[in-house]
C-alpha cells in the first residue's frame, strides 16, 4: 500500500533540537513532491512577564515576531536545499501542541516531522513534552527526530 504525501508540517521553536528535524522534512518533501509547512507557535502565556511590565502587549510582541518571521524561517532552513519545494511559512498564536494539531487537521497535513528536546526525569515531568502531546493527539503520523548526541542510558 502506497501512501500519498502532499503536505508535510515542520513545527519549530527555532531551537537547535528542532533543527535536527529539518533534513528529514526536506528529504520527505523532495521525495514526495510535497509542500513543506513550517509552523512556529507564539505562546503568549510563556512570555517573560518583564515584557508586560514595560508597557508592551502580546499583540505588539506578536507583530514584532511576525515582522521578522520569514527571516527566522530562512535562517532555520539555512544549509538545506529547498529549491523546488513549495514552502509555506506559518506563524500562529496559542498553546503550541494544540495549534500544531489544529493546523495539521485543518490543512490536511499528511505527516508531521518534529524535533524533540530529549528531556527526561523531572524536567520532562515539569515541562511536559509538546512532541509527545502531538504524537498522542495528531490525526496523522508524526516522525520525531532527536539530537544525534542523545544517548539512552538504561536505569541500573
Amino acid at each position: 500500500m502506497k501512501h500519498k504525501v502532499d503536505k508535510i508540517l515542520l513545527p519549530t521553536d527555532f531551537s537547535e533540537h528542532a533543527k535536527f528535524a529539518v533534513p528529514w522534512a526536506v528529504d520527505l518533501a523532495i521525495r514526495y513532491g510535497a509542500e513543506l509547512h513550517v509552523l512556529h507557535v507564539f505562546d503568549e502565556n510563556a512570555m517573560d512577564p518583564l515584557f508586560f511590565t514595560y508597557g508592551g502587549s502580546a499583540e505588539e510582541y506578536f507583530n514584532n515576531v511576525r515582522d521578522g518571521f520569514r527571516k527566522e524561517v530562512d535562517n532555520y532552513l539555512e544549509g538545506a536545499d529547498i529549491s523546488g519545494i513549495t514552502l509555506v511559512p506559518v506563524l500562529a498564536n496559542g498553546n503550541p501542541f494544540v495549534e500544531i494539531v489544529k493546523y495539521a487537521k485543518k490543512h490536511g497535513v499528511d505527516i508531521i516531522v518534529m524535533g524533540t528536546h530529549g528531556r527526561t526525569g523531572m524536567a520532562h515531568m515539569l515541562l511536559g513534552s509538546i512532541t509527545e502531546k502531538v504524537v498522542r493527539k495528531a490525526h496523522c503520523p508524526v516522525l520525531t527526530v532527536r539530537s544525534p548526541e542523545f544517548e539512552f542510558v538504561p536505569p541500573a
